[in-house]
């Protein structure tokens, strides 16, 4: 009976494994890995915000969310070490996704934090916020901007 049981348990771990594995491998962790597809832009893509800054507006669809009219996706791409000029306040909500590169974050009243590549953060209507491309890579912020109804 032992050997039964040993040989049935050898194959229950094989078909477990055989199914497991492959599913592991799909799975990245948030922040580990840049975003598969992130948008290659040239030097003259979209519009210069600053110098290493330029917005490139990716598109725009109405909103069934009640509060918004519409929500508009636009990239803004910085070189590295490039930043934006001062700590500006929004002027409506948005959820920031980054695709490339790693920044320092500053927000009025907390202290600043690091994002990278996968991660996701939000700024608030009247809130504050500050970024700078610390990594050694072109770095990609897409924002999904809540424009209010």
């Amino acid at each position: 009976m032992t050997e039964f049981m040993s040989r049935r348990s050898a194959v229950t771990l094989a078909l477990t494994t055989a199914t497991t594995v492959p599913l592991l491998a799909l799975v990245t962790p948030a922040g580990a890995a840049a975003v598969p597809g992130i948008p290659t832009y040239g030097p003259n893509d979209g519009k210069e915000l600053s110098p290493g800054r330029r917005l490139v507006e990716v598109g725009e669809a109405p909103s069934e969310i009640a509060a918004y009219k519409s929500i508009k996706i636009i990239d803004v791409v910085y070189q590295p070490g490039a930043g934006d000029p001062t700590e500006a306040e929004m002027d409506m909500d948005m959820v920031c996704h980054i695709l490339a590169g790693e920044f320092t974050i500053k927000k009025m009243g907390k202290d600043p934090y690091t994002v990278r590549a996968g991660d996701i953060y939000t700024c608030g209507k009247g809130r504050t916020d500050q970024a700078k491309n610390i990594s050694n890579e072109v770095g990609i912020h897409r924002i999904a901007l809540l424009i209010p109804a």
